[in-house]
């Protein structure tokens, strides 16, 4: 039995959907233990490429597939992802089971969203306007909406009238009365045929779960975004509203930290991010252009182009320590095969010149020192023999593992699933 946690080790999109979908072939569960749509893997999966936002990457090759509680959802949104692919002949009902204390996104926390990111102006976050923040505000605040409730649907109801009066009362409060009003009607209506599409999905999963790993079962558990936007260890108040590290699969699907085998950290060999806030490391220049184009890097979910930068050591270090990662999977080295030269982040100095070698609470007004290392300036796209790659990357790969105090046990070299070099197959029962 194995249970291993694949967790992104810097802003999300380093690449864990490739490999979720590696080790799925041979595990028995993926189960997805916080976020909502405001993420997306993508994954190739024989000559279709897939984009999913809430259901987990599992689904693909049919294995049993789980929502667990601490993912907050947008019925119409996952409805709408298990049509498409039902329509590309995927078993979706015979293998997806949702948390019966899974957090609804409901009409009003979308609205909220947009409202609230739109009054900021320049001072935004940059969220994707999906409702995920306030539903997770709700969730925290004991105002929230489960699943499960959808159940007991006159219970629904007299619930739904309740919050509806509150969520318009603050509505006409903040945003004026020209914003129209909720209707707890409309909104009852749609989720009770939400409810028709989805009652056969929902079930208590904790149990689910906890039931596996005590028949020996191999498990997948995975996150949504990355490390450095967990909301109590990410770059605040530029987070997401969850707890993106390792540990918060415990809580968002019911089990003990003794159940976790493994934590594989997954790296993007430069480094990347989405929307607002501080990115040390960021380039602004034909180098960062050159990252951007090369790595195809625009956002799954809202197409927006990810600011691009040098790899940043210390990010990673503090990754490693707060996930307690066992092993790296290294990708997207391809990406660089035409740099001459690469750097990398080993140290920050701050606007009264002192060095610091350790990630500081804030990444505003510092500045990056560098350790340059010469490029491979050769073709290594699926590349699939560890003895094949340039010594140049395997320098570079040595070094980044000697900075950041984590072993590499998976290279990626291309974005198909068969490029990829896995160092150590048992451990991941592959």
């Amino acid at each position: 039995m194995a249970c291993v946690i694949v967790v992104g080790t810097q802003w999300g999109d380093e690449g864990k959907g490739k490999i979720v979908d590696l080790l799925t072939e041979r595990a028995d569960a993926v189960v997805r233990y916080q976020g909502g749509n405001n993420a997306g893997h993508t994954v190739m999966f024989g000559d279709k490429t897939f984009i999913l936002h809430l259901v987990p990457s599992g689904i693909l090759r049919e294995t049993t597939s789980i929502l667990g509680n601490g993912v907050v959802v947008d019925l119409a949104e996952l409805i709408k992802e298990i049509d498409e692919l039902e329509q590309m002949a995927i078993a979706v009902e015979s293998h997806l089971s949702i948390s019966d204390r899974a957090q609804l996104v409901m009409p009003w926390h979308k609205t909220f969203d947009l409202m609230r990111e739109e009054r900021k102006g320049k001072k935004k976050i940059g969220t994707t306007g999906r409702g995920i923040g306030p539903a997770y505000e709700d969730k925290v605040g004991r105002s929230g909406i489960r699943i499960g409730d959808l159940l007991e649907l006159e219970q629904f109801r007299t619930r739904l009238e309740e919050i509806v009066d509150e969520k318009n009362q603050l509505l006409e409060q903040c945003f004026g009365a020209d914003v129209p009003a909720f209707s707890a009607e409309e909104i009852f209506k749609e989720f009770e045929v939400h409810l028709k599409k989805l009652k056969p999905y929902i079930r208590d999963t904790p149990l689910l779960v906890n039931q596996m790993i005590e028949e020996g079962k191999n498990i997948l558990f995975e996150g949504a975004q990355g490390t450095f936007l967990d909301v109590d260890h990410g770059t605040y108040p530029f987070v997401t509203s969850s707890n993106t590290l390792a540990g918060g699969a415990c809580a968002g699907v019911g089990i003990g930290p003794t159940r976790i085998t493994d934590v594989l950290g997954i790296v993007k060999a430069y480094t990347t991010r989405v929307g607002s806030g501080p990115f040390p490391t960021e380039l602004l220049d034909s180098y960062g252009e050159l990252l951007q184009s090369e790595g195809h890097e625009f956002g799954a979910t809202t197409g927006r182009p990810r600011r691009c930068g040098w790899f940043d050591a210390l990010l990673v270090r503090q990754a490693v320590r707060l996930n307690g990662i066992t092993s790296m999977a290294v990708m997207k080295l391809d990406v660089l095969d035409k740099f001459e030269t690469l750097k990398i982040a080993v140290g920050y100095r701050s606007s009264n010149g002192e060095f610091r070698d350790n990630l500081p609470r804030s990444l505003e007004n510092v500045t990056p020192v560098y350790e340059e290392m010469p490029g491979w300036q050769c073709s290594s796209e699926g590349i699939t023999e560890y003895a094949q790659l340039p010594s140049e990357m395997l320098a570079y790969l040595e070094r980044m593992s000697e900075l950041v105090g984590a072993k590499v046990s998976i290279i990626s070299t291309g974005p198909k699933r068969e490029e990829t070099i896995v160092l150590n197959p048992d451990q991941f029962w592959i």
